[in-house]
């Protein structure tokens, strides 16, 4: 909501300040993380012709194109022209997402290691946090015990929920006790992974080997919140397809606009693509979670322009 007086705009910049400079240091300490890693990073364009398609992610329109909601197709053409270690750290678009944890604008960082699996990106993970929450003027200090904890998302909706999930759970029921039960449940004094998501939810991840009913995905949670989304990427060109394909044909069912594909995309991973590993993490989320904050507000400075 705009400020009913530029005076309170003013004081609440102000309240801003200390959080504001903590952000600064933790951008500064993740950049630093990456670059001393040997990773690569990379610019992507914000406007973009066609986004990957989501039932639950709608796009912000820009003229007949789209604000891009995330870096990942991009990205990805950069791992198929055999670009090992990639980084981005930036500001994505996601239509109609507003409170205390959502911002239709807000601050994204992606990686991606070709040759990879998600136990490297749990080790950068960790690695990462500490690094960022290491000497930094926080309320208090703070020390992250690693490795961090792990829990499957069978086993955390068992014991919170009451029920298995399985390989194909109706997707407003895992959604609703995710939010009202897991998530509250999960610790909040130490990040923690929760992995193993069902099938049906694999997105752009592998399918397990190992167990079939589950995709290779994890989601870093710390403090209730959803900080990081993680996948073993597919690379099947036939499948990525027709998930795309599915997933565009799910939105027009739910009443939303299909989303054209990304061919250029798509013909690349036709010409082959490496194993690879890729994340996103919330900034905004991780510097709310570093900085005791309840609200994104508190740590953007212009959260409604």
């Amino acid at each position: 909501m705009p400020d009913s007086h530029p005076y309170q705009r003013r004081q609440r910049l102000h309240d801003k300040r200390q959080r504001l400079y903590v952000r600064s240091q933790i951008i500064s300490r993740m950049r630093d993380f990456f670059h001393q890693a040997g990773f690569l990073e990379v610019e992507t364009p914000q406007r973009i012709p066609a986004p990957a398609p989501e039932q639950y992610v709608d796009p912000e329109p820009s003229g007949s194109w789209f604000m891009a909601a995330s870096p990942e197709l991009q990205m990805k053409q950069l791992l198929c022209a055999g670009y090992d270690k990639i980084f981005w750290l930036g500001h994505c678009f996601r239509k109609g997402e507003r409170g205390p944890h959502h911002l239709p604008e807000f601050t994204m960082l992606e990686w991606y290691r070709s040759h990879a699996g998600l136990e490297d990106l749990m080790r950068d993970c960790e690695q990462l946090l500490c690094r960022a929450a290491a000497d930094i003027a926080l309320p208090e200090p703070l020390t992250l015990p690693t490795p961090f904890a792990q829990t499957t998302v069978d086993a955390a909706f068992r014991q919170y929920a009451g029920w298995s999930p399985g390989p194909s759970p109706d997707q407003h029921r895992f959604d609703m006790d995710l939010v009202t039960k897991v998530e509250p449940a999960l610790p909040t004094n130490a990040p923690l992974f929760l992995t193993h998501y069902p099938r049906s939810m694999a997105s752009l991840a592998q399918i397990s080997p190992d167990n079939p009913d589950t995709a290779l995905r994890f989601e870093l949670y710390w403090g209730g919140l959803e900080l990081a989304n993680a996948y073993a990427e597919l690379t099947d060109p036939q499948e990525q397809r027709q998930r795309f394909q599915e997933a565009s044909h799910q939105r027009l069912q739910d009443g939303k606009p299909a989303m054209p594909l990304d061919e250029h995309f798509l013909r690349q991973l036709d010409l082959g693509m490496p194993t690879a590993a890729g994340i996103a993490l919330g900034v905004d989320r991780l510097v709310m979670c570093l900085t005791g904050a309840t609200s994104i507000d508190e740590v953007v400075a212009f959260p409604d322009p």
